[in-house]
């Protein structure tokens, strides 16, 4: 078998973004900035984000077998984690108190709401961006909600970290919660799809 390895295939994130739009707004054109309705939600942290898969299984077992006869998928759910630096950002602000983005609008230069006395399901799509030079990742989300909090923390030694952690659920016409693209940025990866019949 042929050696495959090339460095040229590893990926160090340079940049991580993250933008939010109405639940099930269409993805955006392939590594094109999105466009309007698509918000950037600013500044993350260097350690990016953290997307995670977790998958639950069912051992079916059977007398007369000493091993599963069977296996079933019984969950397989989809998250991420990213802690936003613009502790003010209107929508990254909305997204961690979980309310409507329009309760940040200021008058006269302040926005005053209340937070809700029970969580509200409001959902978004998500598109997480993450670059290489010219190599890049996308993960496209149309319904998203933000599941988890951490906590709040004003501080006199750094800006206030916003950490949320984003639940993914299946979009409309029952799309796929996560879609993932990849631009492999002039790498030639021919070796790993061999011509059929060759």
């Amino acid at each position: 078998m042929a050696d495959t390895r090339n460095a040229d295939l590893t990926f160090g994130a340079t940049d991580y973004l993250v933008y939010a739009a109405a639940v099930n707004t269409a993805m955006p054109v392939a590594f094109a900035d999105p466009a309007t309705p698509w918000i950037n939600l600013g500044w993350i942290t260097t350690e990016g984000g953290l997307f995670k898969r977790e998958d639950e299984t069912k051992d079916v077992e059977a007398a007369g077998s000493l091993e599963p006869i069977r296996t079933l998928m019984t969950k397989s759910v989809k998250s991420a984690q990213v802690t936003f630096l613009e502790g003010l950002n209107p929508f990254v602000r909305a997204l961690y108190d979980n309310v409507p983005i329009e309760s940040l609008e200021p008058t006269t230069d302040v926005a005053s709401y209340d937070l809700p006395d029970k969580p509200a399901d409001l959902r978004y799509a998500f598109v997480f961006d993450t670059m290489d030079g010219a190599k890049r990742m996308r993960l496209y989300m149309p319904n998203g909600l933000v599941t988890e909090r951490g906590d709040e923390q004003p501080q006199t030694a750094d800006v206030m970290p916003v950490q949320m952690t984003f639940k993914f659920f299946k979009g409309a016409a029952n799309s796929a919660a996560v879609k993932r693209s990849i631009k492999y940025g002039g790498i030639d990866v021919s070796e790993f799809f061999p011509v059929e019949g060759g």
